[in-house]
């Protein structure tokens, strides 16, 4: 049988899917050219990153597995958009199958754009409910941030499709709910729950400022998402603010 030339074994190694490697590795393992050796040797790193990755998920669903004998549906809170100067804050509950083993969910701000994009549609699809709080900029100057997030938390919670029997926040202790709360420090980088609700609020938000770019372009809303850049800060003194400014947060700028 004639020998398959390195270029085209390089090619189907780009073919192939994960869940395949194992096969296309052993099939290979043995043909001895350095050139297939080392599409082989990377074959390896990419299982060895994809077993590594699995064991993370697993540690990321310690809370949810202590919790899921004896509660079925787990939300996960948490919140995007306390310390901008302008738009609102933004918050998420997703709750997630027990099944769940969703790749790469973290704390949203430890991902990239494309990376939170992806993770959002994959998300949206196999939760078994996500639902969004915002409370806008004007609430904010009303009532005080810190409020204003505990209200859109709360908005998050009642707007679930299905009721959470417990919640695992990041951090905080929401008030006025009466299931029961699990606050963890730094959550959306320990429980995966809290991890998928800091991606889908996350994007969420970051979709409402590209929008207001468009609108109030000389803000640049789209790259600093609100918050306080040098070239935010620069037009916040040259044109003022805009109507999606939160004022109570603005006076040291003008």
């Amino acid at each position: 049988m004639k020998e398959k030339k390195i270029s085209d074994i390089q090619q189907e190694y780009k073919e192939t899917d994960l869940v395949d490697l194992p096969d296309f590795i052993e099939e290979y393992i043995n043909d001895g050219r350095p050139g297939v050796s080392k599409i082989i040797g990377v074959a390896q790193k990419r299982m060895e990153k994809l077993r590594l990755e699995k064991a993370r998920i697993e540690k990321l669903k310690e809370y949810e597995n202590k919790y899921w004998n004896e509660y079925e549906y787990i939300g996960g809170i948490d919140e995007v958009g306390r310390g901008p100067l302008a738009g609102p804050v933004v918050t998420a509950c997703v709750i997630l199958p027990k099944d769940c083993s969703i790749l790469y969910i973290n704390d949203s701000k430890k991902l990239s754009a494309s990376k939170r994009e992806e993770l959002y549609e994959v998300i949206m699809k196999e939760a078994v409910s996500v639902s969004i709080g915002v409370v806008s900029e004007a609430r904010i100057d009303e009532i005080n941030i810190l409020q204003a997030t505990y209200e859109a938390m709360r908005q998050a919670i009642a707007e679930a499709s299905v009721e959470p029997d417990i919640l695992l926040n990041d951090a905080v202790t929401i008030p006025g709910v009466s299931i029961k709360q699990v606050p963890i420090i730094k959550g959306d980088a320990k429980s995966i729950s809290i991890g998928a609700a800091s991606i889908i609020a996350k994007v969420t938000r970051d979709r409402m400022m590209m929008e207001y770019d468009s609108v109030y372009p000389e803000y640049h809303f789209a790259s600093n998402k609100g918050y306080g850049s040098a070239e935010h800060i620069q037009a916040l003194k040259e044109f003022g603010p805009c109507p999606i400014h939160r004022r109570s947060f603005i006076g040291n700028f003008l």
